[in-house]
């Protein structure tokens, strides 16, 4: 709608976990490489903790897509209500095995052949589940118990656990110590600073063949940061919405009356912390206020 009138290629600010526009702070480069680090190297467990928002999604794609875990097969299971029965017919229907009447344990008989075929042809076979904060403890126990399929020197089905900040609080249960136990790697993703949350902006915007320069002024960019609190998911919706209310307006670069509208109309007001307001951090990457 708006790409044209702001010289982008492409909408800066989609909702999809596209790995092209990945940011890397400092924090997403550590996580990545340890999900790189934990599926390549068949890890028995590995668990990323983070927000709604922060990106959890659109780094395990990066991960999975890297040249490192380029021998990895994986399988994803992001519906964490499902009962113990649903969840084995979706591990039988996600990894391809004929499932019909089989009992639970002819099923895991049959995973345990196929990825002791696959690790034989030096590929790795790994399971992520998304949402895992959610998952009933019995569903959990299980994930544990697949956790266990190994040779002597090698893990054949690493897991990696992602989950929002409830999931570490579970993970802490006595009756999970076990689950805890195995994991490997353990990784988090917080939500951005500001000086983080206009370098994003930027990178987007760039990515999307934009000047950065010329689309936000800084009391905007703080804005978004204050409104966003610093989660990528509500930044990337405020900006759409921003620079569809700067075309409509004629407005270039868009500035701070445009990004409080857009936040009271998605009652955002009340979401920001008052202390952000005070940072005043180097933003050389957005457009100075206008005169």
């Amino acid at each position: 709608m708006y790409e044209r009138y702001y010289g982008f290629r492409e909408a800066p600010f989609e909702l999809t976990s596209n790995p092209k526009f990945l940011f890397f702070t400092a924090q997403h480069r550590e996580a990545l490489c340890h999900l790189e680090y934990g599926l390549s190297a068949a890890k028995p467990v590995t668990v990323l903790i983070g927000e709604a928002g922060t990106g959890k999604s659109t780094l395990l794609r990066a991960a999975l897509d890297s040249d490192m875990c380029r021998h990895v097969r994986c399988v994803v299971i992001d519906n964490p209500t499902l009962t113990r029965a649903e969840f084995f017919e979706t591990l039988a229907a996600r990894f391809d095995i004929a499932h019909n009447d089989k009992s639970k344990a002819m099923l895991l008989g049959s995973l345990e052949t196929m990825v002791r075929k696959r690790h034989a042809r030096k590929e790795v076979t790994a399971l992520v589940v998304d949402e895992a904060q959610a998952l009933p403890d019995e569903i959990l126990e299980e994930i544990r118990l697949l956790a266990n399929l190994e040779t002597p020197t090698s893990k054949l089905l690493p897991l990696v656990l992602a989950g929002q900040p409830e999931l570490a609080g579970r993970l802490n249960q006595p009756n999970l110590r076990q689950l805890k136990q195995r994991i490997a790697l353990r990784c988090e993703l917080k939500p951005l600073d500001l000086p983080d949350t206009a370098a994003y902006i930027a990178s987007r915007i760039r990515t999307a063949g934009g000047d950065p320069a010329n689309i936000f002024t800084r009391e905007a960019v703080t804005l978004i940061h204050e409104h966003s609190r610093g989660l990528p998911r509500i930044i990337s919706v405020i900006c759409d919405n921003a620079l569809t209310s700067g075309f409509a307006l004629d407005q270039r670069p868009v500035d701070g009356d445009v990004v409080r509208e857009v936040c009271r109309d998605f009652d955002l007001e009340g979401a920001h912390a008052a202390a952000a307001a005070h940072q005043k951090p180097h933003l050389a990457l957005v457009a100075p206020e206008a005169s």
